[in-house]
């Protein structure tokens, strides 16, 4: 065991006007199984950064930790992958890597094929299971979800809790309560970690919220208070020290006149003291306002059908056949393992070409507003990004304030979004959009938790006719009215 220490970490992007960091402090215990939690482009892969020694900064992180991170980059995916991982684990032994992956229900002939041919959730578990067989390293896990299917999810949070020493970057609130034991959070105005898991954690940072706010709201009454009560005694003290002309007991007067300032000077600084304890209050606050959406009511009760309907990639059928009708007001996940064809039939309905056998009917007219999965194509204004798809500017960008823009980003190059920032321009954008039917595929990945739940209500508020397709096991319970498995 040994501890990181991070002393009055300051830090900013030299293209960047305000601090990232502002002389934060924390200690992390390399035994832990850390959950790192916090809004998105607040700053959760900078600090991972920052431990690799990627940037200068000001303070102090001290650690003996030698520090390894997913995603490890390969340089050379043509490779075969067995040719790879010594690169990575050079210690590890073959029967070591065969065991690991077994933990990870993949057989050891993935070892004899090139790397770029495996599945996304197939590279996520390798690189993993070869990255802690570095022993003594520290490991820096930066949302390793995204490319995960539901039930490599479970079996990757199955796998991290036999293990320790990790810091974990993940907005899924099930797959984070199966396998951490301390949050690392990061706030709007500090650096915290507490003992448990994310649902203790959230339930902890609610009840401080709603204290905080009750505390607030009563010293702002008692601030009020004290202030009309200071403005009473300065008057009674004024007219006492007018009274002394021409009294008879002008030492009386004085006295009493000594008393009201006395007593002036005490509510001056129970304010004081009120207005110092409400300055501390609320700093961390996480609001999560409202979002709207306008869904266009369809004229029949079938939006789109699919009949068995197979989807082929070079003459190889990779999904299907899969039939099932989707109605107005119902909102069908689709659920799969990476590469079984969810996200092509999605592309199907928005009019992409995937060669597919069967039939799929759409209704005539009906209006579809899609999200795609990649998000990494996204460059330029969003001034100019909103007069391409015709949407109202102000409206995209109050929704993108409610998702929790700063004003700032709206003055930036979309390239130099987050993940996250660069996801929700797509989300602001469908919800901006009003359609007979939207189609999201897994419109959550690098999205903020508290955005997670701002969608959640949404939908469940208004209920628009959707098909998704979404791993996040949370989301999936909140808003779905059918799972249809592939």
């Amino acid at each position: 065991m040994s501890m990181i220490k991070i002393e009055n970490l300051t830090f900013s992007y030299p293209s960047s006007y305000d601090n990232i960091f502002e002389n934060a402090n924390v200690q992390i215990d390399t035994d832990w199984k850390l959950g790192f939690v916090g809004r998105n482009g607040r700053g959760k892969t900078t600090l991972l950064n920052l431990l690799q020694g990627k940037y200068e900064y000001s303070g102090k992180i001290i650690s003996s930790a030698e520090f390894d991170y997913f995603p490890y980059f390969v340089a050379d995916r043509s490779l075969l992958t067995g040719d790879i991982l010594p690169e990575i684990c050079p210690l590890a032994q073959e029967w070591e890597l065969i065991r690991e992956l077994s933990y990870l229900e993949i057989g050891q002939d993935v070892l004899w094929r090139p790397f770029e041919t495996l599945s996304n959730g197939e590279q996520t578990k390798i690189l993993l299971a070869a990255l802690f067989l570095n022993e003594g390293h520290f490991l820096l896990i930066d949302e390793p979800t995204n490319h995960l299917d539901t039930k490599a999810r479970e079996l990757v949070s199955s796998y991290l809790r036999k293990k320790k020493g990790f810091i974990l970057v993940s907005h899924d609130r099930h797959f984070l309560d199966g396998c951490v034991d301390h949050i690392l959070s990061l706030n709007r105005a500090n650096i915290e970690v507490q003992s448990g898991n994310f649902s203790s954690w959230m339930d902890n940072f609610w009840q401080k919220q709603e204290s905080e706010q009750a505390q607030n709201k009563r010293l702002k009454k008692d601030i009020s208070r004290l202030r009309q009560s200071a403005k009473r005694s300065s008057v009674w003290s004024d007219k006492v020290e007018a009274s002394k002309i021409g009294a008879a007991d002008k030492g009386f007067v004085g006295h009493k006149a000594a008393k009201m300032m006395k007593r002036a000077k005490s509510i001056e600084a129970r304010q004081k003291q009120a207005i110092e304890e409400k300055s501390g209050l609320l700093k961390n606050m996480e609001t999560a306002e409202e979002l709207k959406i306008l869904p266009l009511s369809y004229h029949t009760d079938t939006l789109v059908s699919f009949l068995d309907t197979a989807v082929w990639y070079d003459g190889n059928m990779v999904c299907g056949p899969v039939s099932f009708t989707l109605r107005q007001g119902e909102r069908i996940v689709l659920e799969g393992r990476n590469g079984s064809g969810k996200s092509s039939l999605l592309k199907i309905l928005a009019g992409e070409s995937i060669e597919y056998t069967g039939a799929v009917t759409i209704g005539s007219g009906l209006v579809i507003s899609y999200v795609p999965q990649d998000a990494s194509f996204l460059n330029g204004s969003l001034s100019d990004f909103a007069e391409e798809y015709q949407i109202d500017e102000t409206l995209f960008k109050t929704v993108l304030r409610k998702l929790d823009f700063e004003r700032v980003q709206f003055e930036k190059d979309m390239k130099d979004f987050s993940g996250g920032q660069k996801k929700k321009v797509l989300l602001a954008r469908s919800l901006c959009q009003k359609a007979h039917l939207y189609v999201w595929d897994e419109p959550l990945n690098y999205i903020d938790v508290y955005s997670r739940m701002q969608i959640e209500q949404l939908i469940r508020a208004f209920s628009p006719t959707m098909l998704l397709v979404e791993h996040d096991r949370t989301f999936q319970d909140a808003v779905a009215t059918k799972i249809v498995s592939i």
